[in-house]
């Protein structure tokens, strides 16, 4: 369903029955978080959607964005509002984990618990002297050219690729994987910079992320979890560990094995973990 917030339409789905307690799950694409795994999260109220400048959200310019990431943030909240959710446990992955963190520090009341996978405490750009950077061999997938972005299989086919280097030495189904970009590329517009935003998030270079947050991380009262793969190349272990000491009680959960992201051999694991996170917090 498309619900109009902030000045745009995103795109939504849920998954389970309103009365529980509800979920949200910020990625880029609401196919971030796949079917199976949300219906894993038995009990819970599950609430996925697209970004603006992905999937079937509102589509402008994710080359040159008129919003910056406090609208992201923005828009999150207003979806909460305008779904009925007073609060939420909220659950962020990779750029979307910069969202969750900020609907926590400016939107405190709206959030339940907070749940960070495979992301950092500064936005893109040169990181903090004490966290890691993207490793070396990341520099293999930015210098490689760039596919056919309206040609389905040449896609499927670089990026396929792409999360081979990225998935960590337990972490890669290239079953999985096909089919999880196939089905981002058939439900997204079909002109080349759409489908780059939406499997690669190409917002969140251009998007305006400043002021900074790493310093408010102390102001987070909500449990927290900080889930990371300790073979994540793109946003090194060390910075999901970072995070754990920022905020206060916050527990890390280390994937090995793993690197960016959540393939399906950790689907288990994590969403044992996210259910008992959440079950322990109080709506």
């Amino acid at each position: 369903m498309l619900v109009k917030v902030n000045g745009v339409e995103l795109c939504v789905e849920t998954f389970g029955d309103k009365a529980d307690p509800p979920v949200l799950l910020i990625g880029i694409s609401l196919l971030t978080w796949p079917d199976e795994l949300c219906t894993a999260l038995t009990g819970r109220y599950v609430v996925r959607y697209d970004l603006r400048d992905t999937g079937r959200s509102t589509f402008a310019n994710p080359d040159a964005p008129t919003y910056n990431l406090r609208d992201l943030v923005t828009d999150a909240s207003e979806l909460l509002d305008v779904l009925d959710i007073q609060r939420a446990h909220v659950i962020g992955q990779g750029v979307g984990g910069f969202i969750a963190q900020l609907l926590a520090l400016d939107h405190p009341d709206q959030v339940a618990s907070l749940t960070l996978i495979s992301t950092r405490s500064v936005a893109p750009g040169p990181v903090d002297p004490d966290l890691d950077d993207h490793a070396p061999a990341l520099m293999q997938l930015f210098q490689r050219p760039h596919p056919n972005w309206t040609d389905r299989n040449s896609v499927i086919d670089y990026l396929t690729d792409s999360t081979r280097l990225l998935a960590g030495s337990r972490g890669f189904d290239e079953p999985a994987v096909c089919a999880t970009i196939g089905a981002i590329f058939d439900r997204s517009p079909k002109s080349a910079r759409a489908q780059r935003a939406s499997h690669l998030g190409t917002m969140f270079a251009a998007v305006n992320c400043q002021p900074r947050w790493r310093e408010r991380l102390n102001e987070i009262s909500v449990p927290t979890l900080v889930i990371h793969g300790d073979e994540d190349i793109f946003f090194p272990h060390q910075n999901g560990a970072s995070l754990a000491a920022d905020i206060p009680n916050a527990k890390l959960l280390t994937l090995p094995g793993i690197g960016q992201g959540l393939p399906r051999s950790t689907w288990p694991t994590v969403a044992d973990a996210v259910l008992r996170h959440t079950s322990a917090s109080s709506l």
